[in-house]
């Protein structure tokens, strides 16, 4: 429930924020830009230390105090008339949104108990949903176009902050697992096998954008697609990770399984880069239906790339660790969403055909290596396993 309260305030904000900020506030969309690059690369900075502080005093407090700032730093945005005022709440956003990410990673492990992987999956399936309730209600609000109608969304997503926090109480409070004696202080850096699946992760990470943003340019710009199916794209991507994200995800709840996982999402995407290439080249209603084909497949890689992250992400990871862990994948996929417009603009839409054709392979390769990295990955957890059950046996 607190997952979902969130995201539907989350929804209600995101699709709208940017109208906000230019046609309210009243600033040039460069500066808005500027402002919230600004503000997420200094949020990136909290991911790992918010993680680690989650490890040693409690995910659920880490996490409640994180969403308090992001409650206040919300509302605190109806005040913003400057582009230097946004980048500094919203940097106070971000650093709190990466923090309380990580000790809520952190905090799947312990509710999900043995499968924690399984639990993220049926999460994502409410957080989808609470997304997409939350971008209908934004859709009203953009109708409405005042002044009151979008601080009406900012409130909003303040208040589903608050009651996220609220909502978290009803849940025991974790203590902290003891970590083994000598230690160092930041052990997921220093983990080869992680830092790698981390690139990676950040890597395939990239197909998010093309949903919501490579393919919508591509369908208005070089396709005779009807204009219907930029919102299909949304529609049919949303409703079949809702629909088979849990049923996906209970098979990949190992590492092994998420290793599988990972290799097959790859070539998913690389059967459906070709489709939505060939979309191009197709006449009306041809082209509507290779792109209704495409972003099912693409969705359906999606579930599984996800299903994998999950999996490896929290079974490579141990368990008085989750949190640092946590936060440095969730470090790993925003610098891959940062960099992921650049990259798509300039290769796909810059090389046409061929630049689909790229990006599959590229998703192809990166997904082949999931099983060798798995194997990789688990060869080097006994020694650390063994090393905390002895520390907590001596406790």
């Amino acid at each position: 429930m607190a997952s979902f309260v969130n995201r539907v305030g989350n929804g209600l904000f995101n699709s709208a924020a940017a109208l906000y900020f230019t046609l309210v506030v009243g600033l040039p969309p460069v500066q808005v830009g500027a402002a919230l690059t600004v503000a997420g690369l200094i949020g990136l900075l909290a991911a790992i230390p918010g993680g680690h502080l989650a490890d040693r005093r409690g995910p659920r407090t880490v996490m409640m105090l994180a969403l308090a700032v992001q409650a206040a730093a919300m509302s605190a945005l109806l005040i913003v008339e400057s582009w230097a005022v946004l980048a500094a709440i919203a940097a106070v956003d971000q650093l709190a949104a990466a923090a309380g990410g990580a000790a809520w990673g952190a905090l799947v492990v312990r509710v999900g108990t043995d499968r924690p992987a399984l639990f993220r999956a049926k999460l994502r399936t409410y957080v989808n949903l609470g997304v997409v309730l939350g971008t209908v209600g934004a859709g009203f609000a953009v109708a409405v176009d005042t002044r009151t109608s979008y601080t009406v969304l900012i409130l909003g997503n303040a208040a589903s902050f608050a009651l996220c926090a609220l909502l978290l109480f009803l849940l025991p409070d974790y203590r902290a697992l003891p970590a083994p004696p000598q230690q160092r202080r930041w052990i997921a850096l220093t983990d080869r096998p992680f830092v790698t699946f981390t690139a990676l992760f950040g890597a395939m990470g990239l197909q998010y954008p093309v949903v919501s943003l490579l393919l919508p340019i591509w369908i208005s710009e070089h396709t005779d697609a009807p204009r219907w199916t930029v919102a299909a794209v949304s529609a049919i991507n949303a409703g079949v990770c809702v629909l088979l994200q849990t049923r996906i995800g209970s098979r990949v709840d190992t590492p092994r399984a998420g290793g599988r996982a990972f290799r097959t999402a790859g070539l998913l995407f690389l059967l459906s880069c070709p489709m939505m290439a060939l979309s191009a080249h197709a006449p009306v209603w041809a082209a509507a239906g290779l792109v209704v084909a495409a972003i099912f497949v693409h969705s359906l890689g999606e579930i599984w790339e996800s299903s994998a992250g999950f999996a490896l992400g929290f079974g490579l990871a141990p368990d008085h660790a989750q949190g640092q862990y946590q936060g440095l994948l969730g470090l790993g996929f925003s610098a891959g969403q940062a960099l992921a417009p650049a990259i798509l603009t300039t290769v796909v839409l810059g090389l046409g055909t061929v630049g689909w054709l790229l990006l599959g392979a590229f998703f192809a390769a990166v997904g082949a290596v999931g099983p060798s990295l798995e194997r990789w990955g688990t060869r080097t957890r006994p020694r650390q396993e063994a090393g905390a059950a002895t520390a907590t046996e001596g406790r």
